[in-house]
């Protein structure tokens, strides 16, 4: 079934599988997916990208970018092994060098018994302090290794500086630590913030990158790798989904700057990686639910959805993000509360409030039965759903294939 984000008979479909499969349904769009990392490829031609597994890890989504010539950025051993599961009928030496040259283990922090598995894939790692040098010399001493810098994160949707990247002040000693222990330190990593609307986060990490190459060459010792004379520079993830509302810099204007920036700073052996998530998955998925109860209290209408926070809607809680809940059918639109199908008040969808910048709470009057969509919920949602209280994840369908 044909399906894609900009046709017009969207409504029509969306309401012809909810119909089929029963809701909550999760839609993914494979055609918007494929769109979306063609733009950013057009848009950033020297950097490779390294799609952020646990943005959306179905596996449809890293079968896609497999197919497109995509890197992958993993967290877990889980995702690991589902990127994994592509390169299976390689030969053995096939399947080293891909995971040499296009797979990072980009989770600064590792537990032992993961560095013991990682162990004989030789992976490339990020590491960003003295203990986790120690670790994985340790305990997966075959590993490629990354230095993850901090750097601001100031405008960002979620702030990860507070959590991971070594200190300007640590960074170059960490380098030259993981030199004296015998390791390869192929590059440099950064990451600004998730849903990042601030250009400067970017420029300041690839000015402290530039700063911190030079600086530990002074010291004797030279990031990247020594046959190929390359290094690497991975600036993360934070690419912004323009579709989550007004005031986000458009896509192809912070590629222009950040290109720019990238050219003035290093020279041509420069090696750019980036991790978008978000960016490649976020307009691709619409959930589709069902209006199970309704209620009038205090003047305002309540209805009760089979999916909510505990589930696809978790990304209002983890993501910080606003889902807009919109209806099938035309009507005036009244004032409501929308409630997740649990027995926790927690599990509120849409907030009781006059402020107009939750539209979502505005709903033509809908009757038990009918169907709700929300769009824009591919990132960061199904990744973080839950079967608390036992109701059941959203079903996935893929469409336009």
């Amino acid at each position: 079934m044909a399906f894609t984000m900009t046709d017009e008979t969207k409504k029509d479909i969306l309401q012809k599988i909810a119909r089929a499969k029963g809701t909550p349904v999760f839609v993914i769009d494979i055609a918007q997916i494929k769109k979306n990392y063609l733009r950013f490829k057009e848009n950033f031609p020297d950097v490779q990208v390294y799609y952020a597994v646990k943005a959306n890890s179905h596996p449809l989504i890293v079968k896609t970018l497999f197919d497109l010539g995509a890197s992958f950025d993993v967290a877990s051993l889980p995702e690991f092994h589902l990127v994994r599961e592509n390169i299976k009928d390689m030969l053995p030496s096939e399947q080293q060098e891909f995971i040499w040259e296009k797979v990072i283990y980009a989770h600064p922090v590792k537990m032992i018994k993961t560095l013991h598995e990682l162990e004989p894939y030789k992976p490339l790692v990020t590491f960003d302090n003295f203990d986790e040098l120690e670790k994985i010399k340790k305990h997966c001493p075959s590993a490629g290794l990354m230095l993850r810098i901090e750097v601001p994160n100031k405008g960002s949707v979620v702030d990860l500086s507070s959590k991971f990247g070594a200190s300007k002040e640590d960074a170059v000693p960490l380098a030259l630590k993981a030199f004296q222990m015998g390791f390869l330190v192929e590059g440099l990593s950064f990451h600004v913030g998730s849903q990042c609307m601030n250009i400067d986060n970017y420029k300041t990490g690839l000015n402290l990158a530039a700063f911190i190459f030079d600086e530990v060459e002074k010291r004797g010792y030279r990031i990247g790798n020594s046959m190929t004379g390359k290094r690497i520079l991975d600036i993360g993830g934070g690419f912004p989904a323009e579709e989550y509302g007004p005031g986000i810099m458009p896509f192809e204007e912070l590629a222009k700057e950040l290109n720019a920036e990238m050219k003035r700073l290093f020279p041509d052996n420069i090696e750019f990686i980036a991790e978008p998530g978000r960016f490649i998955v976020a307009n691709a998925c619409t959930l589709v639910v069902t209006v199970i109860g309704r209620a009038f209290r205090h003047g305002i209408t309540s209805y009760y959805i089979d999916d909510g926070i505990y589930g696809t809607f978790s990304g209002q809680v983890f993501d910080h993000q606003i889902y807009t809940l919109k209806a099938f059918k035309e009507g005036k639109k009244e004032k409501c509360i929308i409630f997740g199908p649990t027995c926790d008040g927690f599990d509120t969808v849409s907030p009781n409030t006059n402020d107009s910048k939750y539209p979502f709470g505005f709903l033509p009057r809908m009757e038990i039965g009918e169907l709700l969509y929300a769009e824009n919920m591919g990132a960061y949602t199904l990744a973080s759903a839950t079967n608390f209280n036992g109701f059941p994840i959203a079903k996935t369908i893929c469409v336009n294939k």
